[in-house]
C-alpha cells in the first residue's frame, strides 16, 4: 500500500464551476494511481494553491472568470516548471488551443473525454509525454492553414508610410516628413497595396485599422 502512495499522481482541478469539479473528483476516485491534492474556481485562486501543494498534474479550464486558463497555465508552467498543465474545456476553436499549448500545457482535451481516455492522458503528462484529443489536433491543422494576417510582409520603411497615409498624409508630404522624393513614396505605396491586396489608398488604412496592422 506505501508502494502505491508513492506512485501517485497528484491532481489539482481547476473550473469554476462546482459541479464540474465534482464529476472530476468522483471520476480520479476510480483510479488507484490518481490523487485529488486541490480545488480551485479562479486563476489567482489556481496560482495560490500551486504554491501550497505543488500538485504533479492540473487539469485546467480555459474558460475562467478574470485570468483566463492560458495566462493562469503560463504562470504557473514558469513558477512551477515541475506541474504539468492539462486544458480540459468545452471549446475547441484552433487559437484557443494554440494558445493553450503556447502558454505551457502538455495537453488538450474537451469535456466529454471518457474516464479511461482522461487517466491515460494524466499518466502521459506525469511522465512528459502530451495528449490531444482528435477534434483539437484538427483544429490545429485547420488554424495552421489559415492564410496570414494580412500586413505581415510589410517593410519597416512600408510600416512607416502607411502609419502617415493613416494620420492623412499624401504622397509629398509623406516624402517630406521621411526626408525621401515622391517617387520612392509612391514605389512604397504600391507596394503596400499589392501586399495588402487592395486597390486604393482608403481601402489600406482601412484595412490597417481594422486588422491592427499598426500598433
Amino acid at each position: 500500500m506505501t508502494n502505491t502512495l508513492l506512485q501517485s499522481i497528484r491532481i489539482m482541478l481547476v473550473d469554476d464551476h462546482t459541479m464540474v469539479r465534482r464529476g472530476l473528483a468522483t471520476f480520479l476516485m476510480v483510479f488507484d494511481d490518481l490523487k485529488l491534492a486541490g480545488e480551485a474556481e479562479n486563476g489567482e485562486e489556481a496560482i495560490d494553491l500551486c504554491s501550497q501543494i505543488l500538485p504533479d498534474v492540473i487539469l485546467m479550464d480555459m474558460v475562467l472568470p478574470g485570468m483566463d486558463g492560458a495566462e493562469t497555465t503560463r504562470i504557473i508552467r514558469k513558477q512551477f516548471p515541475n506541474t504539468q498543465v492539462i486544458a480540459l474545456t468545452s471549446f475547441k476553436e484552433g487559437e484557443l488551443i494554440k494558445n493553450a499549448l503556447e502558454a505551457g500545457a502538455i495537453g488538450y482535451l474537451l469535456k466529454d473525454v471518457s474516464a479511461d481516455e482522461l487517466a491515460k492522458a494524466i499518466r502521459a503528462a506525469h511522465a512528459g509525454r502530451g495528449t490531444l484529443s482528435p477534434e483539437a489536433a484538427q483544429a490545429l491543422v485547420q488554424t495552421a492553414n489559415l492564410p496570414p494576417a494580412p500586413g505581415l510582409d510589410l517593410t519597416e520603411r512600408e510600416r512607416e508610410v502607411l502609419l502617415l497615409m493613416i494620420e492623412g498624409l499624401n504622397n509629398t508630404q509623406i516624402a517630406g516628413k521621411l526626408s525621401v522624393s515622391p517617387s520612392t513614396i509612391k514605389s512604397h505605396v504600391s507596394n503596400i497595396l499589392s501586399k495588402l491586396n487592395v486597390s486604393s489608398r482608403t481601402e489600406a488604412v482601412t484595412l490597417a485599422l481594422r486588422n491592427h496592422i499598426i500598433s
